[in-house]
């Protein structure tokens, strides 16, 4: 759920198609969203298979990342070069977004979710928000949460409907594994020094704060008190739209010092999803 400088897209006609189901928690093969009536290239949107898949999605977070961003990148030994890699890429299913053109051809990745499962972050030895937040209020809802992470879209695509379809995409797989609790970190840049990440802060605080059993602690907090919190300020595109959609702030901003980001622990439930979005991701579900 890192954040990045994408529009808040209106709600299009992205309808993922039905398929078959694979045993076990696994994702769906392939949806592929009919074309939004606004954007008439149409998206092709499935699952990481392969590693190959996999190596496509962290050439993308690279360019986003460390090229566009600017952020310093820690990768395992060995790792390819110009790819974003860490640790916890292995234990994740890989969500990507391909465009298609006029004569179906599916070109390269444009869009990207990393989804950690609750068995899979067993594996993983905990949750990468774990690395920056203390999630000890949220046990009770690891059986039935994932971690979302790794959101990125190609800087050519931002003003289409990529965002929408993987946000379908995450409510069927949601759905189809019978999971019910999104967490993840939203970031917010410090190129200001973090004035605007600590204002956001203070006025999300207000609105959208989780109630205090959901609450949870930075480890290396944001040190909000010494910058300035009091411009007003609007909350990032992606950032908004996860608030649209009936989410919640679960404590104060850590500092990422690699990203050079302060990130939001935020929290979205299936059972928060407001009606109008519920019928467009869930079909009323």
């Amino acid at each position: 759920m890192r954040d990045l400088p994408l529009p808040t897209l209106p709600f299009s006609d992205l309808r993922a198609l039905k398929t078959e189901r694979r045993p076990g928690m696994t994702p769906p093969a392939v949806l592929r969203p009919a074309p939004a009536a606004a954007a008439p290239a149409r998206l092709d949107v499935s699952w990481a298979r392969h590693e190959d898949d996999v190596r496509e999605a962290q050439r993308l977070r690279y360019q986003v990342f460390a090229e566009e961003m600017g952020a310093r990148l820690s990768v395992p030994p060995g790792a390819p070069a110009r790819h974003d890699i860490d640790t916890f890429d292995a234990f994740c299913e890989h969500l990507l977004v391909r465009e298609v053109d006029a004569h179906g051809r599916v070109g390269q990745v444009i869009g990207t979710y990393r989804v950690l499962t609750p068995a899979a972050a067993k594996q993983a030895g905990g949750w990468y928000s774990e690395t920056e937040f203390d999630l000890t209020r949220l046990r009770g809802l690891r059986e039935q949460m994932v971690e979302l992470g790794r959101s990125c879209i190609h800087p050519d695509h931002r003003s289409g409907g990529a965002i929408m379809a993987l946000w379908g995409a995450l409510a069927e797989f949601m759905m189809r594994n019978k999971l019910d609790t999104m967490i993840g970190c939203a970031s917010v840049s410090m190129r200001d020094g973090g004035h605007f990440a600590a204002s956001l802060w203070k006025q999300l605080e207000q609105s959208h704060l989780a109630s205090i059993e959901w609450q949870v602690r930075p480890r290396l907090p944001l040190p909000v008190e010494e910058l300035r919190y009091d411009l007003v300020v609007e909350a990032p595109p992606l950032i908004k739209g996860y608030l649209r959609c009936g989410a919640r702030i679960l404590g104060a901003p850590a500092w990422d010092p690699d990203f050079n980001t302060a990130d939001l622990p935020m929290m979205m439930r299936l059972a928060d999803l407001p009606s109008r979005y519920r019928r467009h991701f869930m079909g009323g579900q």
